[in-house]
Order: structure tokens, then sequence, then C-alpha cells
């Protein structure tokens, strides 16, 4: 089955104000943070922290998030542009995030607010991991909408037409006269994988559901941080095989290597290392029912 992607990115339009798609993305993953992170809190899951200190770790998560997400587009992937204009920085509007940036980001929001807090910035990272996975998701769909990062051709009879991903002679043409041409399969052979939905399942829902049943239990620390940076570090770099990779980039070597896979390798090691590093390190025990109610 192919589809025509023809999905309106803007939500709703409030005279000159628009809201985006992907802006409603990031709200309901930081929502779905907060949601499941007040549940963990009240479970004491993170003993000696109330809601109210939670809320300012996800406050300063959220600031490490969209800073580093934008820095580290701009490191990773458009440096020569920024070089040449150093304004794009600030044109957020115009996308370019990156999830290795991000990543970095809210590691110096979770070591800035557990210095505070005085805790084991691993004890921090353990219990933010598993919050995670719903925000990726919902990016990954955010990307869907946009309809960018797409994948390369499937080269069957399946797959999705992004029209930004469309040969010139295709891109000027309204949405009733492209409907009109995929109508008549002159677009079949555009079909592409929609790579940001196998993220968001990959990287959202499976990430998610591994990631909250092993931590559904006390594990030692390190571990639970190292099985979410060695699980998102191998399904990215899988499914790059099938996305296109940045333009302004292409393949860094082998005709096949990503900036995306060369990122992801580090994350895959820095897993394996602590989940080894978690064999002979304690396990944080959470707060009893009774000393949660002492705390409030």
């Amino acid at each position: 089955m192919i589809v025509l992607h023809q999905i309106d990115p803007i939500a709703l339009s409030l005279g000159p104000v628009r809201v985006h798609w992907y802006g409603i993305m990031y709200l309901l993953g930081f929502g779905m943070a907060w949601w499941l992170g007040q549940r963990r809190i009240r479970a004491g899951r993170l003993p000696g922290v109330d809601g109210n200190a939670y809320s300012d770790l996800l406050f300063y998560a959220m600031l490490g998030v969209v800073l580093g997400g934008r820095l580290g587009y701009v490191l990773f992937y458009a440096l020569g542009e920024f070089m040449s204009d150093p304004l794009m920085l600030f044109r957020v509007w115009d996308g370019g995030m990156s999830f290795h940036g991000g990543l970095l980001g809210v590691l110096a929001a979770a070591w800035f607010w557990s210095r505070r807090q005085k805790l084991h910035f691993f004890d921090t990272m353990d219990f933010v991991a598993p919050l995670v996975p719903p925000g990726l998701g919902f990016g990954r769909l955010g990307n869907y909408i946009g309809g960018e990062l797409w994948g390369k051709y499937t080269e069957a009879g399946w797959g999705v037409v992004f029209p930004t991903g469309l040969p010139e002679q295709y891109r000027g043409l309204d949405p009733a006269a492209l409907q009109a041409q995929f109508d008549a399969g002159a677009l079949d052979a555009f079909a592409r994988h929609p790579s940001q939905l196998y993220q968001a399942v990959l990287e959202g829902l499976v990430m998610f559901c591994v990631l909250w049943w092993f931590s559904a239990r006390p594990r030692p620390r390190y571990a639970v941080a190292g099985m979410f940076a060695l699980l998102y570090g191998v399904f990215r770099f899988a499914v790059e095989f099938v996305r296109m990779p940045d333009a302004q980039l292409g393949y860094l070597a082998f005709g096949w290597l990503t900036m995306g896979q060369v990122l992801s390798l580090p994350l895959v090691a820095l897993g394996l290392y602590l989940l080894w590093r978690s064999h002979n390190a304690p396990v944080l025990q959470p707060l009893p029912a009774t000393a949660r109610e002492a705390a409030k």
C-alpha cells in the first residue's frame, strides 16, 4: 500500500499565531515525563525527592533539551551554515534539533540538579531514563507529520510519498494537482520508508515498555541508564540504514555510514559499560510507604 503524505504541519491558526504539530508533540512528551515521573516519585523511587523538586528537574531538563538539541544540531549537522549565517542558530522555526545534543543538555541539567539535591548523578539518570522514550516517540511523530527526515525509496508497492522528497517537477504542485498525479500512479516510484514511524515505535513504544518493565523493581546503579543508552544506540543505528542521510553531510564512509550512526556508537559503548559496571554497584531501594507518608 502506498500513501500520499498530505498532513498540514500547522495544527491551529489564530490570526498571525500558528501552532505547529511539532510543538504540540514536545508538550505531550514533557507532559508524559511529568506524569510518569510524579508516579515514580510517589512510589519512592528517588528517596528524599518530592514532587516539587522533581518539577524543578523537569524544568531544567526542558531547557537542556531545547538548548542542547539546537546547539547539537548546529555543531553536528550545520556547522558550515552557522559559520556563514550565525543567526540561523535562533531560527528554530526552520527546524533542526539533534537528539544527541538534547541528550547532552539533559545530562548537564541532571548533573546540576543532582548536585543541588546532593544525589548521585546516576541515581538521577536511572530515575529519568524510563521517562524519556514517550517524548522520543512523540517527537518522531512530529517529524512524520512535518514530512521531514524521511527514509529511502522502498522500491516496492508500499511506502509513503512525501511531497518534500519528490523531484523538482512535482514540488510546486498544489495539493489537488499532487493528488491527481498520485491517483494516476505517477508518484508510486517515489514511495519511501516512513523511517520516522519506525523510530517512533522503536525509540518510543518499545524502549518505554522495556525500560518501564526493567525499572519496575530496584536495579543496581547504572543499570537502567545503561539499558537506555544501549537500546537507543542500537535502534537508531539500525533505522539509519533505511533513512536518508542529512543532505548537507551525505554518507560519511563506506557508502552507508551516517552521522546519526557515528553519534550512536558511543551510546552503545556507554550502555555496555554502564551495564557491566552495574554488576558491582549498590541498589537504590525505594522508600517504604510509611516513610513516604512521613516525608509529605
